[in-house]
Parts: C-alpha cells; structure tokens; sequence
C-alpha cells in the first residue's frame, strides 16, 4: 500500500520533489504553507486534493502518513518535530538540521515514536550511486585510496538572498559542501581528521569551503564547495587498481565510468529514468517504512547526525556561527 503523502512548505525544492512524487505515481494528498493562498496555489498546480494554510494542520491532517518538510534549513527541526508528535513518517530536506544537535533532537524524536526519519540526501538513491555501490563490492577498484569532488555553482550574491542570510543558515557549505561530505562519509567512512580553509562574505556566510580529510578506512578525501563559481561539478574515487569518474553533476543523475590505470575505459554506466531523480529517495521511504525500518541503510540516521557534527567541526575551523543553532 502507498504511502499518503504531505507536503510541507511550498518553496522551489517542493516543487520539484512534488513532481518528482507525481513523476514516480506515488500519492500526494496534501499541502501545508504559512498561508491558505500558497498552499492553494501549490495544490492547485500539483492536483493535491487537500491545501492547509499552517503547517500544524497538515501535521494534524489524518489523511497524511508522511511529510516531505521543504521548510528553510533553520525552520527543520521545529517543522520535523511537529511532523513526528503528530505522528507521521518525514523525509527532511537536506541538511537535516543546522547542526548535530538539531538532527539528534530529530532522531531521537523518531526513535520514541518508531517513525522514519531520513534525510533527503537524494544522491544516495540515484542509480548511478547504486551502481557504483556495486562495483566497489565487486573489489573492482581494488583499496580505495582517495575520492575528490566539488559542488561549485554561480549563485544569487544578495546579502539577503536566503544563500547568504546566516540567519537563514545561509552559506556553502550547507547547500552544496554537503553534498560532497556526505559522499565522503558514504564511500570512505567516518573521517579522522579534518582540515578545512574557507571565505566568508560581508554576511558571515561562507562562500568557499575547502576540506582535506583522512579516513578511518585508509583514504584520504578532499572537496571543494563554492556559491561564488561555477566549476566542473565532477568527482571520482581512485583506487589501486582502478578508478570511478563520475561526469557532470557527479550529485545528480550522471553517468561514469571505470577507468584502467593505463587510461582504457573498463565499463560506462549511463543511468535513464524519468524525472530529476528525487523519485528514488521518496520510493526507497515507502519501501523502508513497509518494512517496519525506522533508518535508511543507504543512509543510517546515526551516520545523518554525525555528518552534521562533521559539518560542524568544518564551520569552527572556517568560523561561521549560525545564530540559534543547536537551541
């Protein structure tokens, strides 16, 4: 049976997951925003039969089993926590929560309730994430010894654009940096050590972030994160005996191939499927809850809290305090 979908907040990104949910015929049944005209303008525009105009009344709403929360970074772990008391599964924009302490409240909140509680790091789900997942079980690469990548774009320079407002958790590293953190975490493990060097704007929100990091497994990680260029959004995972170069986005749906150390190409995978891809994060949701999971094992809930203390051992060094957080 399919999940009931709710909707929280009306923002850019719920429009693309919400057509991503349509794109996969998954059950939207309604829309919670800070007003009745935005929620009905969005339900108007997706067919959701039901508009709510507080997010506590789609919290309350009988006919919802789970809420896809698309609320701003800050706004994550109040809007989570009200989804939970009220009982229903979430599926959180990423980041989780502005820092590690939020995103504990988050899970630990789940776990009393024996909900699911994911974060939408939708890169783990896409099939070429699969894929490559398969091939390092496979021993294809042999040791990996170091993974690369980058999450460089050209973004709006307002100070009050919501990027870089701190006191909207505005910055790089919370919207692109963590996309090739948590692709760190997810090949090569929990990292050792953590070295990282940043720029910050008039703000105080970081518009470069760059990290070095040692992991537990034997590799060595580095990654680059920049809302002030755009770059070549490219990554790949080297290992002895040979490596992975995953093709513009690395973080979207994209291709890759393995590549031979004498430079040959071993096998090119091209994935194909409707839609961005945010589809498969919500699919595997249905699938964990049907199962009576309460964490994703493409994405433990655990490893989602100390990803973001990750995160924030990268702000202390580069010194960005996001105002609030953790409270």
């Amino acid at each position: 049976m399919s999940l009931r979908w709710g909707i929280l907040a009306t923002g850019g990104i719920a429009h693309t997951m919400t057509r991503d949910l349509r794109t996969a015929g998954l059950d939207v049944q309604a829309v919670g925003s800070r007003s009745a005209e935005g929620a009905e303008r969005f339900a108007s525009e997706f067919e959701i039969p039901r508009a709510h105009g507080s997010y506590d009344a789609l919290a309350s709403d009988a006919g919802v089993d789970i809420v896809y929360i698309a609320t701003p970074h800050p706004q994550h772990v109040e809007t989570a926590l009200l989804a939970l008391e009220a009982g229903k599964h979430v599926l959180i924009e990423k980041p989780i929560a502005l820092d590690a302490a939020e995103a504990a409240r988050i899970r630990d909140a789940a776990a009393r309730h024996g909900l699911l509680a994911m974060e939408a790091m939708w890169t783990r789900y896409l099939p070429h994430m699969r894929r490559i997942h398969e091939v390092i079980a496979e021993g294809r690469l042999g040791e990996i010894r170091s993974l690369s990548a980058d999450h460089t774009q050209s973004l709006p320079t307002d100070p009050a654009h919501r990027l870089n407002d701190l006191s909207l958790g505005g910055g790089a590293l919370l919207d692109l940096g963590i996309y090739p953190v948590s692709f760190a975490w997810d090949i090569l493990g929990a990292p050792e050590t953590i070295a990282a060097s940043g720029r910050l704007l008039d703000t105080g929100a970081d518009s470069e972030v760059a990290t070095a990091m040692t992991h537990a497994a034997g590799g060595v990680s580095s990654t680059i994160s920049s809302s002030r260029g755009a770059g070549p959004n490219t990554a790949q995972i080297v290992g002895t005996d040979a490596r992975i170069r995953i093709e513009r986005t690395w973080y979207a749906s994209s291709p890759f191939e393995i590549v031979a150390p004498d430079g040959s190409v071993l096998e090119r995978f091209v994935p194909h499927h409707e839609g961005r891809g945010m589809q498969f994060q919500a699919i595997e949701a249905e699938r964990l809850v049907a199962d009576g999971l309460t964490s994703s094992p493409a994405h433990p809930i655990d490893e989602v809290v100390d990803i973001m203390a990750t995160l924030d051992e990268i702000r202390r060094q580069i010194g960005v305090v996001y105002p609030g957080a953790g409270e």
